[in-house]
């Protein structure tokens, strides 16, 4: 079935309500999870779950953005667009593994960062460029999984790994098809065929070597 969808298709049944969320995956991997909150400077945005996570014996970090099934809970995580105490949240908790020596496990599905006015005056540019810049220096092991939209900075604050991988109708780009096709060719319209061009499904970008691994989905 992957290999006959579109790239467009693709991008639809990567934002499909229906599909799995962050902590859907979390709850059905790990045997328990703890969720931890707060930047430590201003709030708690709920666009990213933080926490600690097991399997047996062998705990884990957990940071991952979360999208909401209707519109009351996409409210509450602000549609999975994080804020600037998100990333500054991902970052302490990123601080926190290396602390105490435990491997990061990401789980990547946004369709950008928030781009309000309030997060510009709280410093989203420069909130994102210290979760890359914190997340490159790490030494503990890391692993992103792409497991929808996975668009713009808002996804590659959190996604500096040892390995990606990526599900099989998940996305991973710049920006999404209609900013591209806004800015490329004024015409926010030609979304179809700019994500034909744009190479953001999963294959294009495992033959890229962007990605590590594609994990297969069932039809």
């Amino acid at each position: 079935m992957g290999t006959q969808l579109t790239a467009w298709e693709k991008v639809e049944i990567a934002r499909n309500p229906k599909r799995k969320t962050a902590l859907d995956y979390i709850d059905n991997i790990f045997d328990e999870f703890i969720e931890l909150h707060g930047d430590r400077l201003s709030k708690d945005d709920k666009s990213i779950v933080c926490g600690l996570a097991r399997i047996g014996n062998e705990h884990f970090t957990i940071i991952a953005e979360q999208k909401g099934r209707n519109t009351k809970e996409n409210i509450k995580r602000n549609f999975g667009m994080p804020n600037p105490e998100s990333y500054r949240k991902a970052i302490r908790f990123m601080k926190q593994a290396e602390k105490f020596k435990r491997s990061l496990i990401t789980f990547i599905d946004t369709k950008g960062a928030y781009p309000g006015i309030e997060a510009e005056e709280k410093g989203q540019g420069e909130a994102i460029a210290r979760s890359i810049f914190e997340m490159s220096k790490l030494k503990v092991p890391i692993l992103s999984i792409v497991i929808g939209e996975g668009s713009s900075g808002g996804a590659l604050a959190i996604g500096v790994a040892n390995r990606v991988l990526m599900l099989e109708n998940a996305i991973y780009s710049i920006l999404s098809p209609e900013g591209y096709a806004s800015i490329l060719w004024k015409d926010s319209s030609r979304s179809k065929e700019a994500a034909e061009k744009m190479k953001l499904t999963a294959k294009d970008l495992y033959d890229l070597g962007i990605i590590d691994k594609i994990i297969k989905e069932p039809r």
